[in-house]
């Protein structure tokens, strides 16, 4: 009964909406994009000059990155003959990068109350799991 009246009331009630457009120019915009990368890129620096876990964190997945490139081009120019193969490197490496990143959210300081009970060793623990049961899949993806 309770309800009936409260949307009774609410349809007598007249909405409001206001609406304002700012008239921004695109220089503004993009200044602003510029001022957040900047931020976005000291926190960055920031963080890794506090933590030497995510200094080699980052290093090994430039790495996967520069393996990966290796590997697309390698398959462009020499050619993928054993097409599994290729595949079975190039998704072991993006593999790879996706669990790592993952390891690296987890290790970061401020993400510690998304992962409530989480403890770093127990993420490493389970980051070498992951990675052990994906390469196992695609080795047996080569054969």
């Amino acid at each position: 009964m309770v309800k009936k009246d409260v949307k009774k009331e609410l349809k007598k009630q007249p909405v409001k909406v206001e609406t304002k457009v700012k008239a921004k120019s695109s220089t503004s915009f993009v200044d602003e994009i510029t001022i957040s990368i900047r931020a976005a890129y000291k926190q960055y620096l920031s963080d890794l000059e506090s933590s030497q876990k995510l200094r080699l964190i980052d290093t090994f997945l430039a790495f996967l990155v520069v393996v990966g490139i290796i590997q697309f081009g390698f398959c462009l120019i020499g050619g993928s003959f054993p097409f599994n193969a290729f595949l079975a490197g190039f998704s072991a490496t993006v593999g790879q990068f996706v669990l790592t990143v993952a390891l690296r959210l987890q290790s970061v300081d401020e993400n510690t109350k998304l992962f409530n009970g989480l403890l770093p060793e127990r993420a490493f623990g389970e980051y070498i799991f992951a990675s052990l049961l994906l390469h196992f899949v695609l080795i047996h993806f080569i054969n």
